[in-house]
This record gives C-alpha cells, structure tokens and sequence, in this order.
C-alpha cells in the first residue's frame, strides 16, 4: 500500500483537514501506517481475515466483490489494508513493546485491579445508620435494601456494583474497600452529600497473564503513536 508523504501535504488541505476536525485522525492514522506497513504477516492469517470479511459480507463471486467495493469506495488493496491493520499493529506492538510489558504491568496494577461489592447511598445518615444494623442483624437482607432505599443507580441491580477497577469508586470508598475483607459489613461513613453503607463482596486481583500483557503492548503502542503524531503535527 502506497502511503503520501507527510511533505505532500499541501496548506489547502491542511486547511481543510483542520476545518474539519480530521487532521489530527489523519495523522495519527498515517504514523500508524508508517510504522506499520513493513509488518510481514502470516499468508494464512491474511486469507482467513479476508475470507471472514466476505463470508459475513454474503459475498460469492467477483462481481459481487466488485459492487461492494464500489459501494465502500474502497479498492481491494485499500480493504485488505484495513482487515489486516489491526494484526499489523498487534504483531509491531508484541515485537516492539513486549519487553517492556511487565514493568507497565506493575505501575499499573492498582488500577487494573478490580472489585465486586454492594454499595447502599442515601442523604439521611440516621437511614443509613437504620439500614446497616438491620443488615447486620440480619433483619433484612443487602440486595432488597438496597433495591428499596438506596437512592443511585446501584438500586437498579440490588447493590451490587462490579466488576469494576478499584480505582474508578471514590478514593475513601476504595481506600475502605481495599482494606476490607470479602463480606466484611462496613458501618455509614460520609461522602460528599451521601451517607454510604458497603460490602465487599470479592476483589479480583489483576494478574499479568497472556491476555494483560497483549493489554499492555497495545497501550504502550498508543502512547507511543500520540507522541510520534504529537510532533509530526507540530511540524506540519
């Protein structure tokens, strides 16, 4: 696939491009494509991108390839270029960023790992005060409580919150759940306008597997990527 150069750009179409809030889309797609265009992929795999692409297509024959490449605007090499750019990016991301994958792992842990647990809200702290001896008597159970009395969205699903990374509840919310153990009841505490009851129903530690390390390639691959377009627009 033939790739204009970034010299090639003329002002008009800068212009343009700007106008349209597409130039930063158009320069990160082509430091992308730079990067990546001398990924030498693996002929099965190609076939078998292509083959799915026309099997759910419902195309059969040659014209019929023909007319929906007419109606996508695309030439064959240009869909063929876009079925096969996100293993181009995975296959440069593992070869290039893989080595570093661990170490992105381990400062990002605490925001990879995640919990469960049921989270009870409301404005009234004497309700809250109510709800938790209840709960903790066993009077009531947490779910039809929280159903009834809690006043977000968690009592759309009977408290339960998750999973979710710890990081993305509260910081005194997760700051209490991390130091908790699964099941542990937590008396009302106050944040903000809310009175909160929770409990902690499993915490999922983040372990660097197959699937996390893919994770991390690919994120240092983007960050990269914003950088390398970061300049080349400062150039432009």
């Amino acid at each position: 696939m033939s790739t204009p150069s970034f010299h090639d750009l003329t002002p008009e179409t800068k212009a343009l491009l700007s106008r349209h809030n597409l130039l930063k889309a158009w320069v990160r797609a082509e430091v992308t494509a730079t990067a990546v265009q001398s990924v030498a992929l693996p002929p099965e795999q190609c076939a078998e991108l292509w083959s799915a692409y026309l099997q759910k297509q419902n195309i059969q024959d040659d014209v019929a390839l023909d007319q929906h490449l007419q109606a996508i605007g695309l030439s064959a090499e240009d869909l063929h270029w876009q079925l096969e750019l996100p293993l181009r990016v995975r296959l440069y991301s593992q070869e290039h960023f893989q080595h570093k994958a661990e170490a992105r792992f381990l400062a990002r842990k605490e925001q990879l790992d995640q919990v469960v647990y049921s989270l009870l809200r409301v404005k009234d702290g004497f309700l809250a005060r109510e709800l938790y001896l209840r709960i903790a008597g066993q009077e009531a159970n947490f779910a039809d409580l929280a159903a009834q009395y809690s006043q977000g969205p968690e009592a759309k699903t009977k408290g339960i919150v998750g999973p979710v990374p710890m990081r993305q509840a509260h910081p005194a919310l997760s700051e209490r759940l991390r130091t908790s153990q699964p099941g542990q009841l937590l008396e009302p505490f106050n944040i903000e306008q809310w009175w909160l009851v929770a409990r902690l129903e499993r915490y999922e530690a983040a372990r660097f597997d197959a699937a996390t390390a893919e994770q991390m390639t690919t994120e240092l691959f983007q960050e990269w990527i914003q950088e390398e377009m970061l300049c080349k627009l400062a150039r432009l």
